[in-house]
């Protein structure tokens, strides 16, 4: 059988020889990403059966029968019950026990909601899903193309019926007023900005606008504080923000700012409660770039009236502050980690204990107000996700679910461990890996193993260490699976954010290629046996590390990449392009131009060999534009000088996601996996 040749794009005259792909629902763009998806699948032909074993295993570590930990909430229990066989979890409530268990009562459960109806076999994204205060009510959205624009949906429990809410090119969010009537809903603009809020009271035709926020940096979005007694507007940027307040018991008012924005002041409130009088915490950097705590009491809430409650500390980060009636609890990045720290009301502060070196820790449920306990969600690299439960009266534990895995699986065959790779300005860059322990001894034996190295280093999100039922078909094929936590993310605080964006950005890519040198110089993998992945910007560090040095690498993997950096920042009809000049920079500014044009994966493909690459976009990904992957992949194809298998995977009916039933996941995880034991030459 012949080998089948890849598509060649047509290259026009010009800077940008592939700008033609940009022509959104042009017939020949169509054409195009139609052949490169047929060319895949007939270079993946002989992987059919792989991907089949790949899937059912990864299947078959996923309890596909269960049952969500259920959330108390006045005389309710919530939960979510995922079925064999269907792509997303139903949503249920059934009586709270009145002996305070969280038994649940199946004869008497209600279904509130079923995406697997919704979706009717395609795509589907559940935004919002918001039970109104008085639990009468159910406010969702729904995104039923990968857009990421939500139609918005109200239902009365009681009797079923379901309004379909009028509104167009909504973000998907919803926010209750305590009147049970009043929703607060925002509106993208052309470049799907959120960027502004209507009130919309239900049985009245129409909505009220409430506030528009004309600065193209600047996001908007409404929530309700933790004690049910306010609504706050946020509007933020990458480096400012600026809240806005409303008594949720008034919601006919005005909004009133706590602080004008001043350039660089980022601030995020939180209303609570102390020695039962309302109080107002807010998370600022006024005082430095790791954030301290300040609280104000009601009605003084403005900014002159803030006194401070935790001081800024060099050292260590606060990235997020919770509170219930019963306490503070900080999230503080400290070295590296994740650590929560307690301040119970009357009672000494304390730091939650935790069982292994690196982790995943945060809050993930404050429950009622008024209870004694918060829900922590916590997970290492060989650890499933569990959530514990905190009583933060005296710091006692218990864990109430551990996410199940199913069929044999043994913790402690794997080991996880944190090492330090030397960047060229002499930065300690952390990576975090794990292997089951056979494999890391004959490493140490000097048998190097495939490795799959992956990584993201933006907007100060960070990297904390996550166990995956899918990677487990990798570790038992003998992988280690390392993640590089560059400059640009946040596992060191805000510093190691700065010290990878804008004029720093080379940084990233410089962190990720001194991870790779100093695994193979470990002996922990060969340069042939070194797989490198990342999406998003992630696939930006992703594109600029095979541009500088391809030869480090035996296969990449590139979901959703920002490779068109660029281009896309010269366009400020994009959606996102003017948010984004705080991250990456203007450059319509000479010197900004001359920066990103330096490492932009795009403009620096050049004639060079490159390993085997696979590619993947969303068609209707309103984040990264599908013609940034085909974009690229073009230039590669026409320019590069190696013979590696190179594939650009389009999901027609996706967004920056992917594809949104589970079971589709795990078949795209499987076809990544089968590409890379194909072309690491380990099948």
């Amino acid at each position: 059988m012949p080998h089948p040749q890849p598509p060649i794009a047509r290259r026009d005259a010009g800077s940008d020889p592939y700008a033609w792909l940009e022509e959104r629902d042009a017939p020949e763009v169509l054409d195009y990403l139609k052949a490169e998806n047929a060319y895949l699948d007939s270079e993946l032909a002989d992987q059919a059966g792989l991907r089949e074993t790949l899937f059912e295993e990864i299947r078959g570590r996923i309890r596909e029968t269960d049952l969500s930990l259920p959330s108390p909430w006045g005389p309710w229990l919530y939960y979510q019950r995922t079925t064999a066989g269907d792509e997303y979890p139903r949503h249920y409530r059934c009586p709270r026990p009145e002996d305070g268990s969280l038994a649940v009562d199946e004869g008497a459960e209600q279904l509130l909601l079923d995406p697997n109806q919704l979706a009717d076999g395609g795509f589907l994204s559940l935004g919002a899903f918001s039970i109104s205060p008085d639990q009468s009510l159910l406010a969702y959205s729904l995104d039923t193309s990968g857009d990421e624009i939500y139609r918005l949906f109200v239902k009365d429990l009681a009797s079923g019926a379901v309004q379909a809410l009028p509104f167009e090119d909504c973000d998907g969010s919803l926010t209750w007023a305590n009147d049970n009537r009043t929703l607060f809903f925002g509106e993208l603009d052309d470049t799907h900005r959120p960027h502004k809020l209507y009130r919309h009271r239900l049985g009245e035709a129409g909505a009220e606008l409430v506030f528009e926020e004309g600065d193209g940096r600047f996001f908007l979005h409404c929530y309700r504080s933790s004690s049910e007694r306010q609504l706050i507007l946020l509007l933020n940027s990458k480096t400012t923000s600026e809240a806005w307040v409303l008594d949720a018991d008034q919601p006919q008012g005005t909004f009133r700012c706590l602080a004008p924005r001043e350039e660089g002041h980022e601030y995020y409130p939180d209303h609570g409660r102390l020695d039962g009088r309302g109080l107002w915490l807010i998370r600022s950097n006024q005082a430095g770039i790791n954030f301290a705590l300040y609280q104000a009491e009601e009605p003084r809430s403005t900014r002159e009236h803030w006194q401070l409650r935790v001081a800024h500390d060099p050292q260590r980060t606060l990235e997020d502050v919770s509170l219930n009636a019963e306490a503070v609890i900080l999230g503080l990045r400290d070295g590296g980690l994740p650590v929560i720290e307690v301040q119970p009301q009357g009672l000494p502060a304390y730091r939650v204990q935790l069982p292994d070196a690196a982790y995943s820790l945060y809050v993930q449920d404050s429950l009622e107000f008024d209870s004694p306990c918060v829900r922590l969600r916590y997970e290492a690299l060989n650890r499933p996700a569990q959530v514990r439960q905190l009583n933060l009266a005296d710091g006692t534990q218990t864990v109430l679910k551990q996410t199940p895995v199913e069929g044999p699986f043994d913790a402690d065959a794997y080991a996880s461990r944190r090492i330090w790779a030397s960047s060229g300005d002499g930065t300690q860059v952390p990576v975090s890996l794990v292997a089951r322990k056979e494999v890391l001894d004959g490493i140490a034996a000097g048998r190097p193993a495939p490795l799959y190295l992956y990584g993201y280093g933006a907007y100060g999100h960070s990297l904390d260490p996550w166990f995956s039922h899918a990677r487990l078909s990798l570790l038992e094929r003998g992988f280690v699976f390392a993640i590089a936590h560059v400059r640009g993310g946040g596992e060191l605080g805000e510093a190691w954010y700065r010290a990878g964006k804008l004029e720093h950005k080379q940084n990233s890519f410089d962190d990720f290629i001194a991870c790779a040198e100093h695994l193979l110089a470990e002996g922990y993998c060969r340069p042939e046996g070194l797989a490198i992945s990342g999406g998003s910007a992630g696939g930006l560090l992703i594109g600029a590390v095979l541009n500088q040095r391809p030869q480090l690498f035996g296969a990449a993997i590139a979901e959703v990449p920002f490779v068109d950096v660029l281009n896309s920042m010269l366009n400020p009809d994009l959606p996102l392009t003017v948010t984004e000049y705080d991250e990456w920079g203007n450059p319509q500014e000479p010197e900004v131009h001359a920066r990103i044009a330096a490492y932009a994966p795009y403009e620096n493909v050049r004639a060079q060999d490159y390993p085997h690459l696979l590619v993947v976009a969303g068609y209707n990904d309103s984040r990264v534009q599908y013609w940034e992957a085909a974009k690229w992949v073009a230039k590669l194809r026409a320019t590069r000088t190696d013979a590696n298998l190179l594939l650009l995977k389009t999901d027609l009916g996706a967004g920056h996601g992917g594809m949104s039933g589970r079971y589709q996941g795990l078949k795209d995880v499987a076809l990544e996996y089968a590409f890379l034991l194909k072309v690491l030459g380990l099948v």
